[in-house]
């Protein structure tokens, strides 16, 4: 029987940036649902903060040099890898001088938060789609965390429901409390505009507040994962309406196990 595949896509993963929920899991996570035997592939920003000499990592040519318009602007596209050792698995990363080649990740040195994370959410999200098409490999489940891929299921649901690669393929979203304060863009609907999608496909993102951004996510999501102990209630009340299959919080060690049998449920369904 084949290995399933897992893909992970995380908003941060330790090494590379400090230790919180976010990070933990993202770089746990993947390492024991591997060693439950199933296929991983793991992604997450190149935000500049990130020292590429001491993490070594590298740029992996046959994937980079694509271009992704964005806001009528191209973007170049540049992959990066880099290994966990201990945990005998890669990491990709993707990268782009203008939106994450700043010495911190979501604000500056002031806290406060970039004005183009809108951009910066779209670039990521089509990054990482385009890459895995690059890699031909075919995700039984993708597994988003944080609120930065946001726009990963719709765009796997809409844009290429139609591509072979995708047509099977389950997502998970995990909802965590890492807010921010400062509404994104109100052009967010209009720059992420891709094939397949309609006006009404973004409504949540008329006004693209976090509660807002994550019910765009989970719309079109499969299931949803709670991260930590306590979620805004106005994202449990629409995860509950919505009629979508949970996972609550996992607290300690045996959350591996949890999630595992969690993929395994949602792909039996």
């Amino acid at each position: 029987m084949e290995k399933k595949r897992i893909l992970f896509i995380s908003q941060e993963i330790t090494p590379y940036l400090p230790e919180n929920q976010i990070s933990k899991i993202g770089r746990e996570l993947p390492q024991g649902i591997q060693e439950k035997g199933k296929e991983i592939r793991v992604f997450m920003p190149k935000y500049g903060v990130i020292n590429e000499r001491r993490n070594q990592l590298h740029e992996v040519i046959r994937l980079s040099g694509m271009n992704l318009i964005i806001n009528d602007t191209d973007h170049p596209l540049i992959i990066k890898v880099a290994s966990i050792q201990a945990a005998k698995m890669q990491v990709y990363f993707i990268d782009n001088e203008e939106y994450f080649q700043r010495k911190s990740v979501l604000v500056d040195a002031d806290g406060k938060e970039f004005e183009d994370n809108d951009e910066r959410a779209v670039f990521f999200a089509r990054g990482v789609i385009e890459t895995i098409k690059k890699l031909r490999w075919s995700p039984d489940i993708i597994h988003c965390q944080g609120w930065l891929p946001n726009l990963v299921p719709m765009y796997i649901k809409k844009s290429y429901q139609n591509d072979p690669l995708f047509q099977d393929t389950k997502v998970v979203y995990s909802v965590y409390n890492n807010e921010f304060k400062t509404t994104l863009n109100p052009e967010y609907k209009n720059k992420l505009m891709f094939k397949g999608i309609e006006e009404s496909d973004v409504n949540h993102l008329t006004d693209p507040t976090f509660v807002n951004v994550y019910k765009q996510a989970l719309q079109y999501s499969d299931a949803a994962i709670y991260g930590c102990d306590t979620i805004n209630p106005e994202i449990q009340s629409f995860v509950k309406d919505a009629k979508l299959p949970t996972l609550e919080y996992q607290s300690g060690e045996a959350y591996v196990d949890a999630y595992s049998e969690f993929y395994d449920t949602i792909l039996e369904s």
